[in-house]
């Protein structure tokens, strides 16, 4: 399997990332809160992305999908609100998988093209594009009006009356109808809308995208999605029917293929384990060899599927949320009993052998603002966290837009409550990482100096990784054990060294909240291979700072500072 060693990503969401306006009203109107464009992200924003040492661009909800905002005037239907969440609408309740959402456009008229300019502004600007695929649901009201001569939508063709057959592209529960869950309020009181009535007719109703096979999902569920049939038998067993090839699988591939075409270089796909393995087995190295080097990462939370999603469904790429996110989130928040340990659990167990295979992050848009008061309150607590995320193995990392600013996503949002979140389903403002687009001049004239210094941290490290061979491919060899006798250890620092035949870094994280000092050592083994001898210098990759040893065999006493740490290059 071919990895394209080492993605850097920047996830953004165009609707948030260029939005100006700051009024940020719970349930506010698009003319109210605003909405970020396509082509906000101009080539200025992309030169500042770049410098900061990504590599990739996931442009996440770009897909056209339910929403409360009326396009009738473009001659695009309305969504019953009744099966939409939040005023602006879920990016993974898609409506229209060939098209572009329309609040993302300037001339709504040129949507797709408008998309397919950004696409290639940002391969002009030495960067690559990533997007959604959401395999498992869609949205109640999917309808494909811009889908290509030939293509038949999902459902145009199945047998209603049946509850499940391998050649229908939805779940039915043939009889009943679809009923909205009680409770329910699109948009809040404010907003008022004819089809905000209680109801959705659907009939026969369809099973929701979690799988729940009824008429009557929760309002806890999906309720607002339809789950897709790849041939699986949910009321027998999940009993499998693959040969022939469901006819949703060549659609799917169909959709692929279509953005492909427009440059796409790799797909995020959403809830890959709700798929089952054997449409990604068929499906991806077919995309791979129409479109060569095409990276596809799953999410992923199941450890105990991971090598089967990577070794039988071809995944370049699975997430590390069930492993190092929720290691490295308890020791940045400073939990009771959380130790480094667990780091070392992550990549010893659950990721053996696959380890290179995991991308690495502390937020994205499912995820809760490190500054948030949810998370850990201050966004200079993460710092050791970042830096073991970013050089533990040669997989990817990803930075979530306003998070290099410390965005705290305080208050609710709409649909969004206040949980910590930058909401997904609503139209609002990112005020922290406002201050960093100024109106489109995309600098730091309006950053307070420790947002422009948390800035230069993420840009020293992405950086770091990027131009130093052994961080971005090099081997990897864990010191924990060769240091756990050593004065000043203890179980918040975490130490290793990455290297090559021609350049060696050891990475050492404090997440203590205190300075510590303690002399690392390398054990024999690792000397011998390396042929390390007498006296050697380092260079801190993040300050600068110098440090030596008159000999390596003694160790190298280091000074680090209170959550915080050092990746010193032996010069």
């Amino acid at each position: 399997m071919e990895t394209d060693h080492k993605l850097i990503i920047y996830q953004l969401l165009p609707r948030l990332f260029g939005n100006t306006q700051t009024l940020n009203k719970p349930n506010g109107a698009i003319e109210e809160n605003g909405v970020g464009k396509l082509n906000d992200i101009t080539d200025k924003a992309l030169q500042e992305i770049k410098r900061m040492g990504f590599t990739h661009i996931w442009y996440t909800g770009v897909i056209e999908h339910a929403t409360m905002t009326d396009y009738t005037a473009f001659g695009i239907a309305n969504d019953d609100p009744d099966v939409v969440k939040g005023r602006a609408g879920s990016p993974y309740a898609i409506k229209d998988y060939y098209d572009v959402a329309p609040d993302l456009a300037v001339d709504v008229n040129n949507r797709i093209g408008e998309y397919e300019a950004l696409i290639q502004r940002t391969h002009n600007n030495g960067l690559k594009v990533l997007m959604d695929l959401v395999p498992n649901h869609v949205a109640r009201t999917y309808a494909s009006d811009v889908k290509p001569a030939g293509v038949r939508d999902f459902g145009q063709d199945d047998d209603t009356g049946k509850a499940f057959d391998p050649k229908n592209d939805f779940y039915y529960i043939p009889g009943q109808h679809f009923t909205v869950p009680p409770g329910y309020n699109p948009g809040g009181d404010e907003f008022v809308s004819e089809q905000k009535d209680g109801r959705f007719d659907e009939y026969p109703a369809r099973a929701t995208g979690n799988d729940v096979f009824s008429a009557t999902p929760s309002i806890n569920d999906w309720f607002e999605t339809v789950k897709l049939n790849y041939g699986v038998d949910y009321m027998d067993n999940r009993r499998g029917h693959f040969d022939p090839v469901p006819p949703l699988w060549n659609k799917v591939y169909d959709i692929l293929n279509y953005w492909s075409q427009k440059g796409i270089d790799g797909f995020r796909c959403d809830m890959v384990e709700m798929v089952p393995i054997e449409f990604w087995a068929w499906v991806i190295p077919r995309l791979k060899a129409a479109y060569p080097g095409t990276v596809f990462i799953g999410e992923a939370y199941d450890k105990n599927k991971y090598y089967d999603y990577i070794f039988k469904g071809q995944f370049d790429y699975l997430y590390d949320k069930v492993g190092l996110y929720d290691a490295v989130r308890r020791l940045t928040c400073a939990e009771y009993g959380a130790s480094t340990w667990e780091i070392n659990s992550v990549w010893n167990h659950h990721c053996h052998d696959i380890d290179q295979h995991m991308l690495r992050f502390m937020e994205n848009h499912d995820e809760q603002r490190i500054a948030s008061g949810y998370f850990a309150g201050n966004p200079w607590l993460a710092v050791p966290g970042m830096i073991v995320t970013a050089t533990l193995n040669t997989g990817p990392v990803m930075i979530y837009f306003g998070q290099e600013v410390g965005e705290p996503a305080v208050g609710s949002q709409g649909f969004s409550g206040d949980d910590g979140r930058t909401s997904i389903f609503d139209y609002s403002a990112v005020p922290e990482h406002q201050k960093w687009l100024n109106n489109g001049a995309f600098n730091d004239e309006k950053l307070s100096d420790s947002q422009k210094n948390l800035r230069g941290f993420y840009q020293t490290l992405l950086n770091s990784v990027l131009n130093n061979e052994a961080l971005k491919s090099g081997s990897f060899y864990e010191l924990m054990i060769a240091n756990e006798r050593e004065p000043g250890f203890d179980q918040l620092l975490y130490m290793y060294m990455r290297y090559t035949n021609d350049q060696q870094i050891l990475v050492i994280a404090n997440f203590n909240r205190s300075e510590r000092y303690m002399r690392v050592k390398l054990p024999e083994d690792l000397l011998t291979k390396l042929n390390l001898t007498g006296e050697k210098q380092f260079t801190d990759l993040l300050s600068g700072t110098k440090f030596s040893t008159n000999d390596i065999k003694e160790g190298i006493d280091v000074k680090l500072q209170a959550s915080g740490g050092l990746v010193l290059k032996m010069d």
